[in-house]
């Protein structure tokens, strides 16, 4: 096949021209990953789904869906993000990232679609199927599009370039989820609980959004550097210079050690963010307040609201300073300082520490998110630059774990504590005691990582596949 008969979705259809400006990959990247970071506003939809059938929130019917049932569909959606970015990080590398766009795109906005669909019906299996694996796959394949582009623009602001991305993911939410009110107060006159129509208008608006970065993203020449760029490890004996396959990648230590860094910062994470509305209620209420000094349903929202700000700055703020520090030294922060504050969090609440309380929680979670930001670098530090985006897929797999593990813990240990009588900061101790011994584990697992073994570099130059078969 030749060069002029190849399609305008193939890897060599997209490689940049001489003079190109490498700061148009951003916003590209952006695109994708501000649509598909929706997923963590997938909250907003619980209460109309648990009520399509009693048309009342607060009075479901014997029919509707439970609030399990509902949670479900996100879990399957991370699981399956972890999965199909494992799955199909090798052939992203090989086809390119207007392609693998393309798909991420076809599944995520599909995935709404088929979901309309199974609420309409209303039915629970084709809901899954939809929005949790179609939409999952879409997910997964969205998240590591353009990380492994920008590295490859960016190879002197690793940190800088993935953060900007990722960042975008942290932020889908505060796009998401006022559009998802706003669509379905419009239809709540048409469709019960205005979520079915919802569900086909934002599928089609992310389907349309996420062209801009399928038609707009670029890779560089094979032999393309930035202007001045001379590759240096004088202040990091962790950064290679060499690069290591995804298959070889898998069978090092310091990839397991950072599935295990990953695995133990997300859980953690999700500690705060399961138990973020519930708890600052249940602490700071009007019983150990004052009449009227407690905090609010609402107010809570704009905690939830806050801590994905601080999640959205913490991955560009932190992945860009590890630039400066180098990775293992900025997950050292996030452990160490992390397992103090998660440790602090039930004494802040015992003492009715408001302020303090908020404060916390969210340099908890900047940290949380600055964790996911600075993976691909650590890991294009450690393989290279070659195949760093199937190396990524394969390591977002302790992100699923840690969406089934995460909540299972904060669910069983707060459950517990209940059924015992305590309320509050007391019912929630375990809760973040148990996160803070997580972050132990991560520290550890961060601290022992060492320079890849030469074994497992690959022999003599390497380029990737070209898109065109």
């Amino acid at each position: 096949m030749t060069d002029n008969s190849s399609s305008l979705l193939d890897r060599s259809r997209t490689v940049a021209g001489p003079g190109y400006n490498r700061w148009l990959v951003p916003p590209a990247a952006l695109a994708i990953h501000l649509a598909i970071g929706q997923a963590y506003a997938f909250s907003v939809f619980n209460k109309p789904l648990g009520a399509l059938i009693s048309g009342d929130v607060d009075k479901p019917a014997s029919d509707d869906w439970t609030p399990l049932q509902i949670g479900v569909t996100f879990s399957i959606a991370i699981v399956l993000l972890g999965l199909s970015a494992a799955v199909f990080g090798k052939w992203l590398e090989r086809v390119g990232p207007r392609k693998a766009m393309l798909a991420a795109s076809l599944c995520f906005g599909g995935g709404f679609l088929i979901g309309a669909l199974g609420v309409h019906l209303h039915n629970l299996w084709l809901l899954y199927f939809g929005y949790g694996f179609v939409g999952g796959i879409g997910l997964g394949i969205g998240y590591i599009s353009p990380v492994s582009t920008l590295i490859k623009w960016f190879p002197d602001r690793k940190g800088v370039a993935t953060g900007m991305a990722i960042m975008g993911f942290g932020g889908g939410a505060m796009i998401g989820s006022p559009l998802a009110n706003n669509l379905m107060n419009h239809f709540k006159a048409s469709a019960p609980m205005g979520v079915a129509p919802t569900f086909i208008v934002m599928g089609l608006i992310y389907l349309v959004f996420m062209q801009f970065g399928v038609w707009t993203i670029r890779v560089p020449a094979d032999d393309w550097k930035p202007a001045g760029y001379v590759p240096s490890t004088e202040h990091n004996d962790l950064i290679t210079t060499a690069n290591v396959s995804a298959d070889n990648a898998i069978k090092t230590p310091q990839f397991w050690l950072l599935w295990v860094v990953l695995l133990c910062n997300v859980t953690a994470g999700i500690g705060v963010l399961e138990t973020a509305s519930p708890l600052i209620q249940e602490t700071f209420s009007d019983s150990a307040m004052g009449p009227g000094k407690g905090v609010t349903a609402a107010a809570a929202a704009g905690f939830v609201g806050l801590l994905s700000l601080f999640n959205l700055l913490g991955r560009f703020f932190w992945s860009s300073a590890s630039d400066k520090l180098g990775r293992k030294v900025a997950y050292a922060i996030y452990f160490g300082l992390g397992m103090v504050l998660y440790a602090l969090i039930p004494t802040l609440g015992h003492n009715l520490q408001l302020t303090l309380f908020v404060a916390v929680a969210c340099v908890i979670i900047s940290m949380y998110g600055g964790g996911f930001a600075t993976a691909p670098a650590y890991l294009s530090d450690l393989f290279g630059k070659y195949q760093v985006g199937a190396i990524h897929g394969r390591l977002l797999t302790a992100w699923s774990t840690a969406g089934v593990l995460g909540p299972l813990i904060v669910h069983y240990l707060s459950n517990s504590r209940k059924a015992q009588g305590l309320s509050g900061a007391a019912a929630y101790q375990t809760v973040f005691y148990t996160m803070a011994g997580l972050l132990v584990v991560g520290f550890i697992a961060n601290i022992v990582v060492t320079a890849v073994n030469e074994r497992y570099y690959e022999k003599g130059p390497v380029t990737i596949e070209p898109g065109a078969h």
